[in-house]
C-alpha cells in the first residue's frame, strides 16, 4: 500500500474518533441544556424582545439561541441547541443558512485580519451577507408562522411530564450522533489524503477557468481552495503563510477574503447540518452564489472608482 495513503486513511480515523469524541463533548451539554431551556418554558418569555430581530429572517424568537451560540463558538454548539428545539425544516435550513456564513466570527476575523482584511470589517460583513442570503431564500421556504409556532410549543411542553422529555431527547440525540459519525468519519479521511497527495494544487490547475469565471485570478487560487475545503480556522496556517510568501495586491485580496468569508468549509460544516433533514442545495448553492456576486460587485465597485478617479482627474487636468 502507497505510503501516502496508508498515512491518510490512519490520520483520517485518527482525526475523525478524537474529532467526533470532542464534537459530542460540545453537543450533549448544549443539547440537553437546550432542552431544559425549551421544556421549562422560559425561552419562550423573552419572545418580545427577540422576536422583532428574528421576524425579519422568518424565524421563531427560540432561533436565536443556536445563532448566538454559532456566531460566538461554531457550528457544534449550534447544531446541538437546533437538535433540541421543536423547529420546522424549512426553520432549522434557514438557521443553517445564515451560521454557515456567519459563525465563530471572533477567531475567523481575526484570521483574515492577519492574511490581509480588516477583522472588523471581515466580521461585519459577513453579518450583513447572513442577513441578506437567508431573508432571500425564506422568500422561497415556507417556515411556520414564528409567533404560532412559539405559541404551540409552549403549550405542548406545559402537557409533557420531566422524564417523557429526558426520553425523547435522549432518543432524538442519540439518533443525531449516530448520523453525524457515519458523516465525520469518512470525511476526515477524505481531507487527510487529499492533504497527503497534496491535491489541493492540482485541483487549482485544473479548476482555474472556474475560478476566472468566479472572478478570482489563479494566484489566489489556493487560497480559495485551501479555505473552501478546510475553512478559515482549520486552513489558517497555509492562508496566513501564502499570504505572507506572496505579493497580492490589496483588490485581490479584498476580493478572495470578502468570498471566502461567505463561502468556506463547503465539505465539513453543510455535511454536519444533513443528519438535521435539511435539504442539501440549500446548504451549498445559496452561500456560493453570494460569494460569487459579492466578488463581482467587488469588481464594479472598484470599476466606478477607477472610473469617477479619472473623471476627476481628467477636469482638473481641463481647468488648469
Amino acid at each position: 500500500m502507497d505510503i501516502r495513503l496508508k498515512t491518510g486513511i490512519e490520520s483520517g480515523v485518527k482525526r475523525g474518533v478524537s474529532g467526533y469524541i470532542w464534537l459530542l463533548k460540545i453537543l450533549a451539554p448544549i443539547s440537553f441544556g437546550t432542552a431544559l431551556l425549551v421544556y421549562s418554558g422560559w425561552l419562550y418569555k423573552i419572545d418580545f424582545i427577540i422576536q422583532p430581530v428574528m421576524g425579519m429572517l422568518s424565524l421563531p424568537a427560540s432561533a436565536a439561541l443556536p445563532l448566538i451560540i454559532g456566531l460566538f463558538t461554531g457550528i457544534y454548539g449550534a447544531i446541538g441547541a437546533m437538535a433540541a428545539l421543536p423547529l420546522t425544516i424549512d426553520q432549522m435550513t434557514l438557521i443553517a443558512i445564515f451560521l454557515l456564513i456567519s459563525h465563530n466570527l471572533i477567531q475567523e476575523s481575526i484570521v483574515q485580519g492577519q492574511s490581509g482584511l480588516n477583522p472588523f470589517i471581515a466580521a461585519g460583513f459577513r453579518l450583513i451577507a447572513s442577513f441578506i442570503v437567508t431573508a432571500i431564500v425564506a422568500l422561497f421556504l415556507q417556515p411556520a408562522d414564528p409567533v404560532t409556532a412559539a405559541a404551540s410549543v409552549d403549550a405542548l411542553y406545559k402537557t409533557v411530564s420531566f422524564l417523557t422529555m429526558l426520553k425523547g431527547w435522549t432518543t432524538d440525540f442519540g439518533y443525531l450522533a449516530i448520523r453525524i459519525f457515519t458523516i465525520i468519519m469518512p470525511l476526515m479521511v477524505a481531507m487527510e489524503l487529499m492533504k497527503s497527495f497534496d491535491l489541493i494544487r492540482h485541483i487549482v490547475r485544473a479548476i482555474s477557468p472556474v475560478l476566472s469565471v468566479m472572478g478570482l485570478s489563479r494566484a489566489t487560487g489556493v487560497l480559495w481552495l485551501t479555505a473552501a475545503f478546510f475553512g478559515l480556522a482549520y486552513g489558517a496556517a497555509v492562508i496566513v503563510e501564502e499570504t505572507r510568501n506572496n505579493t497580492f495586491s490589496r483588490d485581490e485580496l479584498t476580493r478572495l477574503h470578502l468570498s471566502i468569508g461567505i463561502n468556506h468549509a463547503m465539505i465539513e460544516d453543510p455535511a454536519l447540518f444533513l443528519p438535521l433533514g435539511i435539504l442539501p442545495f440549500w446548504l451549498w448553492i445559496p452561500r456560493l452564489l453570494a460569494a460569487i456576486i459579492t466578488i463581482y460587485v467587488v469588481h464594479l465597485i472598484n470599476f466606478v472608482r477607477r472610473l469617477h478617479a479619472e473623471r476627476t482627474g481628467h477636469k482638473k487636468l481641463c481647468n488648469h
